[in-house]
């Protein structure tokens, strides 16, 4: 544009310029013209007062040559000037402007090779990724819309939709400079596959989407075997542990996969299958490959919907909780209950917590149904302990929910809205996410220990626990988890395993409950090993409140068992 303002003010500048001195050579051409006659006329012996009208005449009129000759120089480089307003860089400024006018022809020069360099930066920019050096998501989408055009004659397509499972734990970590030598090696990895499997010259366009996504296009790839095999060869290489510094990361990622024109004749619609596609490989335990399917398609309507009742449900209290007993065999009575949630879907029925809890955590609102479960939770709390129902009630406490920095505060504040005895909550965190804790959630635990809140370990003998840390944990008791019982009244193997945890436990000095009991004989096996308080169907399966409390209100270990 300013190439262009130039041009046009150098032009009109030029035109008006040019106007005004033709006028005033003519003007002067005929004032001398008019001088020379009336000297003529009048002076029969005036010789020299002619010479020098005639002469005056001769350098108006050679002025006027002259400047007819500079302004055409000056209507080539204005004519260049609006040339490169248009976008011609490359045109040679006029060979007359360089012989008349050096300097200018220079400067000329000057300005359009470093215009033609900003907008060539400007379009490399716009089309590579400068992290990784691949086509970048425009530039990729351009790519393949090209090829898609020319793909009624050259058969099927395949589109790879590829998410890293690990990475933002090593931006978090290691830094974001980490991070970009991560994505720079993966693009690396992604060439040496589509090279090895298909050949230095393959015509697949590699790109990276977004963050930590990167698509593959393959214009010529029919049989489903191929797409299938390549993704596993891409998955194998991002498997492999990157070096960072010294430090062994292991990423790994999730691919979907769809064909053209099977499943998108566009390709907004074939991202959006080989997306939908990954992000089932994703749900399903990551390190997964998944070809879009009408099935899978289904899943996904089904999942929507069930996300959208999830939000209404929420609003219109469809859920509720039912409490399963915790019953310790040497005191001879129940001493807590753990309070576990339930979908009453208005079409779907009674739902479990598999059905919606991952959902739920998904979406964020896992939060929402955590402040209902809290409420509800503190509130039967206080109730039971008004009426003399001497039991502790547990509740599990998801990752996404204490990773919120208001949370420990909403906990209080429902306590204090419903008046809830300490001593009557106990709060269950998975070992995995113990082990993880954050100061500012250890000093919210042990703040609420000390006000009288117990704290468990769930599912203990699942995880990756640190001994040394385990014993300085603030927690009270521990839930051995039903995966290490399930076989112990058939196995060797399992009661050695299973006898060596319940060991360590005793030895931390902690207390511990069982959970997954099915029968009398995994009972009596695990008294032996030190064991007395025990959870499972083979007690109670869980049940409403009104059924428990005429169960288990005030109910010793016998009646339970019966």
């Amino acid at each position: 544009m300013g190439v262009g303002v130039a041009a046009g003010n150098f032009t009109f500048w030029r035109t008006a310029s040019c106007h005004a001195i033709m006028a005033g050579g003519v003007v002067g051409l005929l004032a001398g013209g008019g001088l020379l006659l009336a000297r003529a006329a009048r002076l029969d012996h005036g010789g020299i007062a002619l010479y020098a009208a005639a002469m005056g005449s001769v350098f108006a009129l050679a002025t006027y040559h002259c400047l007819r000759r500079q302004f055409r120089l000056v209507d080539h480089a204005a004519e260049r000037l609006l040339a490169a307003a248009h976008g011609d860089f490359q045109a040679p400024v006029p060979p007359a402007v360089h012989a008349a006018m050096p300097d200018l022809a220079v400067a000329m020069e000057s300005l359009f090779s470093q215009t033609r360099a900003t907008l060539d930066n400007v379009q490399s920019l716009a089309m590579q990724d400068s992290v990784t050096g691949l086509a970048s998501r425009s530039s990729f989408c351009c790519q393949v819309e090209l090829l898609l055009a020319g793909q009624e004659r050259s058969g099927p397509a395949a589109m790879f939709f590829i998410d890293l499972d690990g990475f933002k734990a090593v931006n978090d970590t290691l830094g974001h400079a980490a991070g970009d030598h991560i994505l720079t090696r993966v693009a690396g990895r992604l060439r040496e596959v589509v090279a090895m499997q298909l050949g230095a010259a393959s015509d697949a366009v590699i790109g990276r989407y977004a963050g930590d996504e990167f698509t593959i296009f393959f214009p010529h790839l029919p049989p489903e075997s191929s797409a299938m095999r390549i993704a596993r060869a891409v998955q194998y290489a991002l498997d492999e542990p990157f070096d960072i510094g010294g430090t062994q990361v292991e990423i790994g990622g999730s691919i979907g996969v769809a064909y053209y024109p099977e499943h998108g004749a566009t390709l907004a619609a074939l991202l959006r299958s080989a997306d939908h596609a990954m992000y089932d490989a994703k749900h399903s335990g990551r390190g997964q490959v998944r070809l879009y399917s009408e099935d899978l398609a289904l899943r996904l309507a089904g999942r929507a919907e069930l996300e959208r009742d999830l939000r209404l449900a929420l609003e219109r209290d469809e859920f509720l909780l039912e409490f399963q007993p915790q019953v310790d065999f040497v005191a001879g009575r129940v001493v807590s209950a753990e309070a576990l949630v339930r979908w009453e879907h208005p079409r779907r029925g009674l739902l479990m917590p598999d059905s919606f809890v991952a959902l739920a955590e998904e979406t964020g609102l896992i939060v929402e149904l955590g402040d209902w479960i809290l409420n509800r939770v503190c509130h039967t709390a206080s109730r039971w302990a008004r009426s003399g129902v001497d039991q502790r009630i547990s509740i599990n406490i998801s990752r996404r929910e204490l990773a919120q920095p208001d949370f420990f505060d909403r906990l209080n504040r429902a306590m204090q809205r419903h008046a809830t005895p300490p001593e009557m909550l106990e709060l269950e965190l998975t070992e995995t996410l113990m082990m993880k804790l954050r100061g500012d959630t250890y000093k919210a635990l042990v703040g609420l220990r000390t006000r009288g809140v117990r704290v468990a370990i769930d599912d203990f003998g699942t995880g990756f626990s640190n001994l040394a840390q385990l014993r300085d944990l603030p927690i009270d008791r521990v839930k051995i988890d039903r995966s290490l019982v399930r076989d112990i009244a058939i196995s060797v193997e399992a009661r050695t395993i299973c006898s060596a945890i319940v060991g360590l436990v005793r030895g931390l000095g902690l207390a511990m409950v069982v959970e997954g009991i099915e029968s009398e004989e995994q009972i009596e096996l695990l008294r032996v090993m030190g064991c007395s308080v025990f959870q499972g169907f083979h007690l109670s399966r869980p049940v409403r409140e009104a059924v428990y409390l005429e169960r288990f209100g005030v109910m010793d270990a016998a009646e339970a068992r019966a």
